[in-house]
């Protein structure tokens, strides 16, 4: 009895958790009169028209936005997952001087919001001469304390100290060890923190907002925000639901890919192996 009533609570959260999606989908079908009138659980007849008209609009470079945010958002997610399992391999494996103040001034630094460094940021972007470019959204990502803490958590639950110090025994070079056999190990843990980073780097309006001028380098958050501000005689929201319907596309393709290590990297780092 109660494992019946265990799978029905899970059914009833797994429709509630696609619900939205599925109304999501609906509206995307549906023009911007029908959608006023309230909610509708039919699909409509409007969705190439929509489409087109998304696609059509000289204002809006869906297209050009879609491969933007998919170029920055798989940059920051290589970068941020790589070079954070870098640093946490060097904190955790290697002991210095400064080593336990390093790792706190690391988690400290968790602690300041983006919000805080926005005004600093720029200002320096500005005199690099990287306003307005797209490897100012995922240069960044390089420097991600929450990632590097998790993956530090990671090793210490799946990378013995026996596997490094017999590849250094065998004259191995520590970039090698840290690429042929760390990385693979990591493999789950990296998965999530990658799922994280695209996720998070994919849905950024913030920084975005503020780095990007020019029309063709805007990504799909700066184009809904455009869409969705847009005059209320011009404002469609069939075309809203589209653009938001095609950009979750991304994300699902990337989920589908990852997600078998999804639970095991999870898990990875609350019990100690």
């Amino acid at each position: 009895m109660r494992r019946n009533l265990c799978y029905l609570f899970l059914v009833v959260l797994t429709i509630a958790s696609l619900f939205p999606f599925f109304i999501l989908v609906v509206n995307a079908t549906r023009n911007h009169a029908q959608i006023q009138r309230g909610f509708s659980a039919f699909f409509g007849v409007s969705f190439f028209d929509n489409l087109g008209k998304l696609l059509n609009d000289k204002n809006l470079p869906v297209l050009r936005a879609l491969f933007n945010s998919v170029f920055v958002s798989f940059m920051s997610a290589l970068l941020t997952t790589y070079f954070s399992a870098m640093t946490a391999y060097g904190i955790y494996m290697y002991n210095f001087k400064g080593k336990a103040t390093a790792f706190k001034i690391i988690l400290a630094i968790m602690m300041i919001p983006t919000q805080v460094s926005s005004l600093g940021f720029i200002q320096l972007l500005i005199k690099i001469k990287m306003i307005d470019t797209l490897p100012a959204l995922f240069i960044p990502a390089i420097a991600s304390p929450v990632v590097f803490f998790y993956m530090y958590q990671a090793m210490t639950a799946t990378l013995p100290y026996s596997i490094v110090e017999a590849a250094r025994i065998d004259a191995c070079p520590e970039f090698k060890i840290f690429n042929t056999i760390v990385i693979p190990l990591m493999k789950p843990a990296i998965a999530v923190q990658a799922i994280f980073a695209f996720v998070s780097s994919w849905n950024n309006y913030f920084i975005p907002a503020l780095v990007i001028n020019s029309k063709m380098k805007k990504t799909i958050p700066i184009l809904i925000a455009q869409l969705r501000s847009a005059d209320y005689q011009k404002f469609d929201m069939g075309q809203v639901y589209m653009i938001i319907c095609m950009a979750i596309v991304p994300l699902i393709i990337v989920y589908m890919f990852l997600s078998r290590n999804i639970i095991r990297g999870v898990s990875v780092g609350a019990v100690k192996e």
